[in-house]
């Protein structure tokens, strides 16, 4: 598994990286010859997805490095790091935007309407970005990597952008040079929304949040499963971004060896981990079944 995300993520900064290149030189390029700032502050913001999915592909590889004794648990988590860093790019890409539109429309600056060059980059934006955000975020999901997921969300900002300047282009073009700007305020607002959520869903990853309450069920289920288990309970997962780490009780009989409550424990960890895909590591603890007591309880003298 590790090699696959392993040439999957290689190929997800390739298609990022070239793709973004692409669309940072004609945007900007068309957008100056056009005269249009909607165009131009596109540019800008491609220009900035180039440098976001460098940071998410070193977010995705140094996330599979094994684990260490500084990392007991894994590098999981730089995934979710890089996220937060591209939350960065985005606010600070998203304010120079807003900002640059808002000194056009207050500041009663000179304002043409641009030409209809602008609004074929328009069209070719959206076909490129639909396709490449598309690309990203089902890879990511494959893979179960944050960081890919992030960089596919960033990108589709990109697709919504385009259809607002190929809109605005059209509409400037009829005689209310105005709304390209406008059009560039609302690209940089729809930035900082993407930030908000970027943010937000690396953070909860952060903090362990799992990804559905469902996994503590399909995790219960193969424990109860495997024969000799009576049942499991006291699951806790610790989830990582691109994977999670399990630990659970289960319940045996009573009159069993501890050899035999061992060898089923780890029959039920290597279940958990060929059966559930997202856990990387399961710890099982042996209970005996029938029994109501405080797992905390000190050993009866």
């Amino acid at each position: 598994m590790d090699e696959v995300r392993g040439k999957e993520g290689n190929k997800a900064a390739i298609v990022g990286v070239c793709a973004n290149t692409f669309l940072t030189i004609f945007n900007i390029t068309i957008g100056v010859i056009s005269g249009s700032y909607a165009l131009i502050s596109e540019g800008a913001h491609t220009l900035s997805d180039i440098a976001t999915t460098i940071i998410a592909y070193a977010g995705f590889r140094i996330g599979q490095k094994p684990a260490d004794k500084e990392h007991p648990l894994g590098h999981g988590r730089a995934e979710a790091i890089s996220g937060l860093i591209i939350v960065i790019f985005l606010t600070m890409v998203g304010y120079e935007i807003i900002t640059g539109a808002l000194d056009k429309i207050v500041n009663h600056s000179v304002i043409t309407s641009p030409d209809s060059i602008a609004a074929i980059m328009a069209v070719i934006g959206i076909i490129v970005n639909s396709a490449v955000s598309s690309y990203l975020i089902s890879l990511g999901k494959k893979i179960n990597s944050p960081a890919i997921i992030a960089d596919g969300q960033h990108q589709r900002v990109d697709v919504f952008s385009s259809i607002a300047i190929l809109i605005g282009i059209v509409i400037s073009s009829a005689g209310f040079p105005i709304l390209d700007p406008i059009i560039g305020l609302f690209i940089g607002f729809m930035i900082l929304k993407t930030a908000y959520s970027v943010g937000r869903d690396n953070l909860n990853i952060i903090m362990g949040k799992i990804p559905t309450p469902d996994l503590y069920e399909k995790i219960e289920k193969v424990a109860t499963n495997t024969k000799e288990v009576y049942g499991a309970h006291n699951v806790q997962i610790d989830y990582l971004g691109s994977y999670a780490i399990a630990s659970l009780h289960i319940e045996l009989d009573p009159n069993m060896s501890l050899d035999d409550s061992h060898k089923i424990a780890h029959i039920v960890q290597e279940n958990i981990l060929n059966d559930v895909d997202i856990v990387k590591s399961v710890t099982v603890h042996a209970c005996p079944y029938g029994l109501e007591y405080d797992h905390r309880q000190e050993i009866n003298k």
